[in-house]
């Protein structure tokens, strides 16, 4: 039985990381801005798997909540196995018509926020020669779709370069890519079920099982479900150009 940090714990893929990782038995850290939802998922979690969880409330694009975070990371009495930045949003408003503020948001959490807590238990887990860190990225990373394409595709390369410098310490670094997932994401984000065909759609349960299943393997790179799989070669192999006439009419 290890201990799992978890960011954006109180709903969508965050939640289910949760329960998944309750039910292996880990106890576990839940971090996220709504308090009252971690207190009382917390209180589901102890009562239905008996695991230690703790709640740890910050909203990491503010430094000094991130630095809560940090210290618990660091923290050699309790030592965290398994780091999952989860935490998220989206905004439905273009680059150039969502507000500079909102965009700034978005990159502190989704950036900032994964370099700061993966680097921090990075270093914590090698000296002890194990430990995995998940960084949930998207198949929009491939994508050329606005700041949030954006931030996921860094979160691609950072977790692909962290790897690379982590091969041989015992310590993982992956980064999971699901595609469109029935989760609260989009309704946050203003975003349409509708306008997808049913097929395109994900379930929580099946994105995080195939994730921690490639944490446990060693893998840096993560899809979920075949036919993202299969999406996701075909942007890396497609010329940029071809993405970006892609992208457009996607975003339409």
């Amino acid at each position: 039985m290890g201990t799992a940090l978890i960011t954006g714990a109180s709903a969508g893929l965050g939640e289910e990381f949760a329960w998944q990782l309750a039910t292996l038995r880990h106890n576990l850290v839940l971090v996220a801005r709504d308090a009252t939802r971690l207190e009382q998922l917390a209180a589901k979690l102890r009562s239905a798997a008996g695991v230690r969880v703790e709640v740890l409330p910050a909203d990491l694009a503010k430094e000094r909540d991130l630095n809560k975070v940090v210290a618990r990371l660091k923290a050699a009495q309790r030592p965290v196995g398994l780091l999952v930045n989860n935490a998220g949003f989206g905004i439905r408003e273009t680059l150039l018509d969502a507000p500079i503020k909102d965009l700034v948001a978005m990159e502190k959490v989704m950036i900032h926020a994964v370099l700061v807590l993966s680097v921090t238990a990075a270093k914590a887990m090698v000296p002890r020669g194990r430990g995995a860190i998940l960084n949930v990225s998207s198949i929009a990373a491939y994508m050329a779709s606005g700041g949030y394409a954006a931030d996921k595709a860094w979160v691609l390369a950072f977790t692909e370069g962290l790897a690379v410098e982590l091969k041989g310490t015992g310590v993982t670094a992956t980064a999971v890519l699901p595609g469109l997932t029935r989760t609260e994401f989009h309704a946050r984000a203003g975003l349409d079920y509708l306008s997808y065909p049913s097929f395109a759609w994900l379930t929580a349960a099946d994105v995080v099982s195939r994730a921690l299943s490639d944490v446990r393997r060693g893998a840096v790179l993560s899809t979920p479900s075949a036919r993202y799989g299969v999406l996701g070669q075909l942007l890396r192999l497609l010329p940029r150009f071809a993405v970006r006439a892609f992208s457009r009419v996607e975003d339409r």
